[in-house]
């Protein structure tokens, strides 16, 4: 995990989220609003040691993505760093997007590059996913959703159904319609690729 930089006296630092993050019913972090980074894109990785893939971003100069700022306050970052287990965090420095004034230091977390592309058959969890979703449709809309998808690579991964009985250990709720926009465009950018249901119960390991 990354160390956290000295900040000047009085200047709470903020986490830029862009996958569970974004809904704010996963964390308790008040101070949230939405944001941009600029110059990285999302995708699916495969981890050693993990049968389910990580949400994570990658360099990507012609990509902005949507996502959430939120203040950390005390630059208390252990629980934070214990969720994003496996994670680096990292300086966002001017990348991100936002309104604050003054500008605060913002972090963004991301796999380091030597530890993906782990050969084995991992999945996407539908309940990780839907959560994602969810945050994204209160914050940007159904447009903001699209995006999502649209910024997103790797959807060629296998997606388990597990909607029935979460593996996700902060899955939330969701409306028909929620799902249906999940399931929609999970067939727009994978079309073919259908979730099959749950059939591995010894998984584990939930998505960060």
């Amino acid at each position: 995990m990354g160390e956290a930089p000295a900040y000047p006296c009085g200047m709470t630092p903020y986490f830029f989220g862009y996958g569970s993050l974004v809904n704010r019913n996963t964390h308790d972090y008040p101070d949230t609003r939405p944001a941009r980074l600029q110059g990285w894109r999302r995708a699916w990785v495969r981890t050693a040691g993990r049968e389910v893939v990580f949400l994570s971003v990658n360099p990507h100069r012609e990509t902005t993505i949507d996502g959430l700022v939120a203040a950390v306050p005390g630059a208390d970052w252990a629980a934070l760093d214990a969720r994003e287990y496996g994670y680096a965090r990292h300086a966002s420095g001017g990348a991100v997007l936002h309104d604050i004034l003054p500008s605060p230091d913002v972090s963004h977390y991301a796999i380091p590059p030597e530890k993906t592309g782990a050969a084995g058959d991992h999945v996407i969890l539908l309940s990780y996913l839907d959560v994602v979703v969810q945050g994204f449709a209160r914050v940007y809309g159904i447009d903001g959703v699209t995006r999502f998808f649209d910024t997103t690579d790797n959807w060629d991964t296998a997606v388990l159904d597990d909607r029935d009985n979460p593996l996700y250990p902060r899955h939330q709720p969701l409306t028909d319609e929620e799902k249906a926009l999940v399931d929609e465009n999970l067939a727009r950018v994978a079309p073919g690729m259908r979730p099959r249901r749950r059939e591995t119960p010894e998984i584990t390991h939930s998505a960060p």
